[in-house]
């Protein structure tokens, strides 16, 4: 079976930058596991784009075995802004629809810039992926993970100093690699 470029790119991104340095603790076994959903949604109608988006909510509601989404968006919301705008909107609209403490929303795009930051700060790449996507986590998931992880708040700034340990370029690299294969 053909798996698609943006598929193959995230997989690659997981694999050589989340789990290999170790930017989210709770990734490897998930990913071991085959528990991570990677959905993909095309266009740039953001009415369709949201549609998606509660689709694969009802979607990890009907399938608890899936454990987490990366909903991934290979051909829209490439401009950070608009990604922003659209984030917010997504947000409020998994409150609407009744999945507030279900799930919730990490985000990450390939020109991530935290408010407080400069472009050229290392520490976004600790949210900058192949393509823009939504990674869908189950609440629940969360507060269990949490039960047996010393000092989770600690993993923020743990990752901003090795992301700015390990500096723009070969960071830049390692985004460009997942790319390429």
């Amino acid at each position: 079976m053909h798996t698609h470029p943006a598929i193959s790119a995230t997989r690659n991104w997981l694999q050589s930058f989340i789990i290999a340095y170790d930017i989210c603790p709770f990734a490897r076994r998930v990913h071991e596991q085959d528990r991570i959903r990677y959905a993909l949604v095309s266009g740039n109608d953001w009415e369709n784009l949201l549609t998606e988006l509660i689709a694969e909510c009802k979607l990890l509601d009907a399938e608890p075995e899936t454990e987490t989404t990366l909903l991934i968006f290979p051909d829209s919301l490439s401009r950070f802004d608009n990604y922003l705008d659209f984030l917010e909107i997504a947000q409020q609209l998994l409150i609407d629809q009744g999945y507030e403490g279900i799930y919730q929303l990490a985000s990450f795009h390939p020109h991530y810039c935290f408010a407080d930051s400069d472009e050229t700060d290392a520490a976004n790449y600790t949210n900058r992926s192949p393509f823009p996507m939504l990674h869908i986590i189950r609440e629940a998931s969360i507060e269990k993970a949490l039960q047996y992880y010393p000092n989770p708040e600690t993993i923020p700034q743990r990752n901003m100093e090795l992301t700015r340990k390990l500096g723009l370029k070969k960071l830049r690299a390692l985004l460009e690699s997942c790319l390429a294969t």
